[in-house]
């Protein structure tokens, strides 16, 4: 008999802390706003210098850069001879930031430039009549 009360007492505590847990997930689920990204405002562009960068210019072309208004400071790669970055398109563009890095110092650089053939083609990786793809807009919308 004890070992019975044992197990009712058991569930009763499961299934309470089940109960309070669903409603504590109903409530945020309906009270949570939805999350709004800045992230289609960013956009990465490239220059290609003529040369190969070492360590002092990579750090000299950084810092540059870094003061250029509407570059995220921490989204500049160098490798070789090729400065990716990524700006935000409401602040800036590639044309003006070239101009900018440029006015700083005078680097054998010119900016890419993409090929017309590259310029319409669509930059999803993911097919966006996949199922995949479907159901986790699905569930994105649920839950914002």
């Amino acid at each position: 008999m004890k070992i019975n009360k044992h197990i009712k007492k058991g569930l009763w505590i499961a299934m309470g802390t089940t109960v309070l847990f669903s409603a504590i997930l109903l409530f945020h689920i309906i009270t949570a706003k939805p999350a709004v990204y800045d992230t289609p405002n960013l956009q990465v562009s490239r220059i290609d210098f003529k040369q190969a960068i070492d360590s002092a210019q990579a750090r000299q072309i950084c810092a540059d850069l870094r003061s250029i208004k509407g570059l995220t400071s921490d989204s500049i790669i160098i490798k070789r001879n090729v400065v990716v970055y990524f700006h935000n398109n409401r602040i800036t563009n590639s044309k003006k930031v070239y101009a900018q890095l440029m006015a700083k110092r005078h680097y054998d650089a010119q900016p890419y430039i993409l090929p017309e053939n590259l310029a319409s083609k669509e930059v999803c990786p993911i097919d966006q009549n996949s199922l995949g793809y479907k159901l986790s807009q699905k569930i994105n919308h649920f839950f914002n």
